[in-house]
C-alpha cells in the first residue's frame, strides 16, 4: 500500500488524511492514529467472523425488507470477500484500542462499504447500510463468540481427535510392555506403558468433552441487542435471523442469546471457554513432562523411550539431542495459561451494559485456540507417533524394583514385606530372591505373586 499519497476523508469530527489506496475511511484512520501501541492487529479468525456477521446482517435486513435487494447483495459479496481474507491488509487497527471494539467494527463497515460501492456503482453507506440494525456493542461480542466457536469447531476439536487417535494407537502398541510405575517420582507398583499412555488419551478426550459442553454457551450470540441490550433500531426478529444464517453457512448451531443484556455486558462464555483451554493446557503440560522424564538420558536418566531425533540439541555438545517437541508444547501451555489470566481480567471489565476489554479478550482467546490446535498436531505427529521403547532398560529397572513386595502384603504382612524390600534394595537384589530366603513361600508361589504383568491388573493375588 502506498502510504505517501493521501486523500481527504471526513466524519462527524471533521476532515483528515487517509492513505490514497486504503479502503478504510475516517473513523478507521482516527483509530490508527490514536492507537500506535503494539503493532498487533485483530486476528485473521476475528476478521473472518466480522465478514460473516456483516454478511448475515445484510441478509437478515433484506429478508425483513429493511434494505434494497441490490444493496444487500453488494454488501454480502463484499463481506464474504473480507471473511475469506482478500482484504486483511485493510484492517490495521491495534488490538489495544477502544474497549468496545468500535474501531474494528467501523473498520469493517468502511472497508465493506468501499468495496460494495465500487461494485454497485452507487453509494453504500458504512453506517446506514453495512451497519444497519447493529451496534458495535453487539457486533463485537458476537464476533468474539463466532470466531472462537468456529476456531474450536474447525481447528481445535479435530486436532484433539487426531492427538487422541495417535495416543490410542501408541497405547495399543505398548499394551503388553510392563514398566515401573512412579509416584512422587519414586518407584511404585508396575503399570503397562499402554496404561500410562491411555491415561493421556483420556485427558485429551475429557478436554474435548469440556469444550463441546462450553460450545452450548459460546454459540449464543449478542446480535440484536444493539447499543445496550434493548434492541433499539433493530427489528425484533433480526438477531434470530442473523443466527440462522450463520448456522446455515458454517454448520455451527448459532442462536440468539436468551438474554441480550447479559451478552453485551459480560464475557462469561469467553471466560468459561478460556478456562477449558487452560485445563487442556495443564493436560498437555502433564503429557509433555512425562515424555521428557521417560526420554531422559540416554545413560543417566530413565531412558525408557527415545523421542524422534529432530535437530541437534546443543551448540557446544556434539551428539546431544533434546526433547524439543515436549518443550515447545509446554511453552504453548504456559502461554495459554497466561492468556487465561488476561481473559479473566477482561471478563471482570463489564461495567453496567457493556464489557470494555473485548478486543484483548478476542485476541488472547483466539491465540490460545490456535496454538493449542497446532501444538496438539505437532505433539501427535512428531513425538507420540515416532517414539521408540527401550524395553531392555524398562525390564532391568522393573526386575530390581523393591516395591514389588507390595504384592506379598496379603500373604506375609506389611512388616515382613518392608524388611524384604529394604534388604533387596540394600543388596541390589531382586525381591523374589530375597523373599525366597526370608519367607516360606515356594518358588511357584513367588513366581505367581510377583509376576509383573499380573500386578498391572490389580486385585489380590492368592
Amino acid at each position: 500500500m502506498n502510504d505517501k499519497a493521501f486523500r481527504i476523508e471526513k466524519d462527524s469530527m471533521g476532515e483528515l488524511q487517509v492513505p490514497e489506496n486504503a479502503l478504510w475511511g475516517a473513523q478507521t484512520q482516527r483509530a490508527v492514529n490514536n492507537f500506535p501501541i503494539s503493532g498487533l492487529t485483530m486476528p485473521r479468525q476475528f476478521i473472518a467472523a466480522l465478514g460473516l456477521v456483516k454478511w448475515a446482517a445484510a441478509g437478515a435486513n433484506a429478508e425483513l425488507g429493511l434494505i434494497k435487494s441490490e444493496v444487500a447483495i453488494a454488501v454480502q459479496k463484499a463481506s464474504l470477500a473480507v471473511s475469506e481474507g482478500e482484504y486483511d491488509e485493510h484492517f490495521p487497527i491495534d488490538i489495544f484500542q477502544t474497549g468496545s471494539g468500535t474501531s474494528s467494527n467501523m473498520n469493517a463497515n468502511e472497508v465493506i462499504s468501499h468495496i460494495a460501492t465500487e461494485a454497485l456503482g452507487a453509494d453504500v453507506h458504512p453506517n446506514d447500510h453495512v451497519n444497519m440494525s447493529q451496534s458495535s456493542n453487539d457486533v463485537i461480542p458476537t464476533c468474539v463468540h463466532v470466531s472462537a466457536a468456529l476456531a474450536i469447531h474447525q481447528k481445535l476439536l479435530p486436532a484433539l481427535a487426531h492427538l487422541s487417535e495417535s495416543l490410542e494407537s501408541k497405547a495399543e502398541e505398548t499394551r503388553d510392555i510392563v514398566k515401573t510405575g512412579r509416584t512422587h517420582l519414586m518407584d511404585a507398583m508396575p503399570v503397562t506403558l499402554g496404561q500410562e499412555i491411555d491415561a493421556w488419551r483420556s485427558q485429551i478426550d475429557h478436554g474435548a468433552e469440556r469444550l463441546n459442553d462450553t460450545m452450548k454457551r459460546l454459540t449464543a450470540l449478542a446480535q440484536g441487542g444493539t447499543a445496550v441490550g434493548t434492541g433499539i433500531n433493530a427489528h425484533p426478529k433480526f438477531g434470530g435471523k442473523v443466527a440462522v444464517l450463520l448456522n446455515e453457512r458454517t454448520g455451527v448451531p448459532f442462536r440468539a442469546a436468551d438474554n441480550q443484556f447479559e451478552s453485551l455486558s459480560c464475557q462469561d462464555a469467553a471466560v468459561e471457554t478460556s478456562g477449558q483451554l487452560r485445563t487442556l493446557a495443564v493436560s498437555l503440560t502433564k503429557i509433555a513432562n512425562d515424555l521428557r522424564w521417560m526420554n531422559s538420558g540416554p545413560l543417566a536418566g530413565f531412558g525408557e523411550i527415545a523421542l524422534p531425533a529432530l535437530q541437534p540439541g546443543s551448540s557446544i555438545m556434539p551428539g546431544k539431542v533434546n526433547p524439543v517437541i515436549p518443550e515447545a508444547v509446554a511453552m504453548v501451555a504456559a502461554q495459554v495459561i497466561g492468556n487465561d489470566a488476561t481473559i479473566m481480567m477482561g471478563g471482570q471489565s463489564g461495567n453496567f451494559q457493556l464489557n470494555v476489554m473485548l478486543p484483548v479478550v478476542a485476541y488472547n482467546l483466539l491465540q490460545s485456540i490456535e496454538i493449542l490446535a497446532t501444538a496438539s498436531v505437532v505433539l501427535a505427529d512428531k513425538a507420540i507417533a515416532g517414539f521408540t521403547v527401550n524395553e531392555e532398560n524398562i525390564h532391568r529397572a522393573l526386575g530390581r524394583n523393591p516395591i514389588l513386595v507390595t504384592a506379598l502384603n496379603p500373604v506375609i504382612g506389611y512388616e515382613l514385606g518392608a524388611a524384604v524390600a529394604k534388604k533387596a534394595y540394600a543388596e541390589g537384589r531382586a525381591v523374589k530372591d530375597v523373599a525366597r530366603e526370608m519367607t516360606e513361600l515356594t518358588d511357584e508361589e513367588l513366581d505367581r505373586l510377583l509376576d509383573p504383568a499380573g500386578l498391572t491388573e490389580g486385585g489380590i493375588k492368592h
